[in-house]
């Protein structure tokens, strides 16, 4: 059987994940995280908002 993490051990162990390369997330990223936490957005609304800040401009 798979344990499943919740929302704040998922996130703990991202961020982790991240700051063994050295790198801090953004402030953004944090307060995007919280509101995933809260239910107030879904990973998939950090996606999309990710992807629009960093998505590259063609043409």
């Amino acid at each position: 059987m798979v344990n499943k993490m919740d929302k704040n051990a998922a996130w703990d162990y991202a961020i982790g994940m991240v700051k063994v390369d050295g790198l801090e997330p953004t402030p953004e990223m944090r307060d995007l995280i919280e509101k995933e936490k809260r239910g107030e957005i879904t990973k998939e609304d950090i996606y999309h908002k990710l992807n629009q800040r960093y998505r590259m401009k063609t043409g």
